[in-house]
């Protein structure tokens, strides 16, 4: 159960995860709601890699196992943000367009290396790098919320066509 909920798991985690973020932009999702999100996902990435080392040895599991401890950082970033008071918006912004990137090079590596579905990965890799660069354009142009979400919804979307062709493909 627990190997089954591993490999599986992901494919709900990841559009939940964007979805709160998203909720957090638009205002239906308070501060203290994604301090909690932030604290169970960071529990959740070290769980997930550390039960998960030895299945993660070589080929594209190896590069996964190095995103998710790429995304450590990242995480405990957002939750150190969050927990601050007032919240420190460097380390916000560190947690969202980290996890937006930190993906990419993982998703054009199994997209190069996986026969079944490898454009899911090469354009869910492609749509980490537009949203990010979208997210980061609004926030400098002062373009609004409405902006942002277009930068997050990109991302989102990236990844979960990527975790949704791993799961179909293994």
């Amino acid at each position: 159960m627990l190997r089954r909920l591993r490999e599986s798991g992901p494919v709900v985690l990841v559009p939940a995860i964007w979805t709160v973020v998203t909720g957090a932009h638009l205002g239906v999702v308070t501060e203290h709601a994604l301090l909690v999100a932030h604290v169970v996902m960071s529990g959740l990435l070290v769980a997930f890699v550390t039960l998960s080392w030895g299945d993660m040895e070589t080929g594209v599991l190896r590069a996964w196992r190095l995103t998710i401890l790429g995304g450590v950082p990242p995480a405990f970033a957002g939750t150190a943000g969050l927990a601050a008071t007032p919240n420190v918006e460097a380390l916000l912004w560190v947690a969202v367009v980290g996890w937006m990137v930190v993906p990419a090079p993982a998703l054009v590596y199994t997209g190069q290396r996986i026969e079944r579905h490898p454009r899911a990965y090469l354009a869910g890799a492609a749509a980490c790098v537009l949203g990010a660069l979208a997210y980061v354009a609004a926030a400098l142009a002062t373009a609004g919320t409405g902006a942002l979400v277009v930068g997050i919804a990109l991302a989102g979307a990236g990844q979960t066509a990527g975790i949704v062709a791993a799961v179909v493909d293994y």
